[in-house]
């Protein structure tokens, strides 16, 4: 099977994968319980310092990683052509003006879904990142080969 598309990357895909990637490790959690647990204080004790301290810690993160996508959109040329993908029996190939890399199926660490993306991890903090948008009715079909080819207990990929 074979199975070809082209993703064009945006802030906003930046932005979802982000949001995922921090938000289901533990720096994330931790931050969200944090100020969870200042707002109760506040709830409990009536001082608004806790308050704003936790709504600080709540609201600092995901504006500070809407600030470092949009950051590393405009900084990285890459994101500026297309990026050509091939799905075969041997791993996925991404093409990019003459530049063509192949990652094997058995260098694939993790494949993830998040609400805007399939995200493919080749480390704990590289990954391929395919907007939902851009495989349009090649979703199916590519969710299918990651299945197929990847190790069952390595793909999180839901709600698709």
């Amino acid at each position: 099977m074979e199975l070809e598309f082209d993703v064009r990357m945006t802030k906003n895909a930046l932005y979802d994968y982000m949001l995922y990637h921090t938000y289901t490790g533990f720096s994330g959690i931790l931050g969200t319980m944090v100020g969870i647990f200042l707002i109760v204080a506040f709830v409990m004790k009536g001082s608004p310092l806790y308050l704003i301290a936790g709504l600080i810690i709540i609201l600092y993160l995901p504006g500070a990683l809407f600030l470092r996508s949009t950051q590393q959109y405009l900084n990285n040329p890459a994101f500026k052509e297309p990026f050509h993908y091939l799905v075969n029996d041997e791993g996925i190939t991404v093409t990019q003006k003459e530049l063509s890399e192949t990652i094997p199926w058995d260098g694939m660490v993790k494949a993830v879904s998040t609400p805007g993306s399939i995200v493919i991890y080749t480390s704990k903090v590289n990954a391929s990142i395919f907007p939902k948008k851009d495989l349009g009715e090649k979703k199916a079909a590519f969710i299918q080969a990651v299945s197929t080819h990847m190790n069952p207990s390595s793909v999180k990929i839901r709600g698709w």
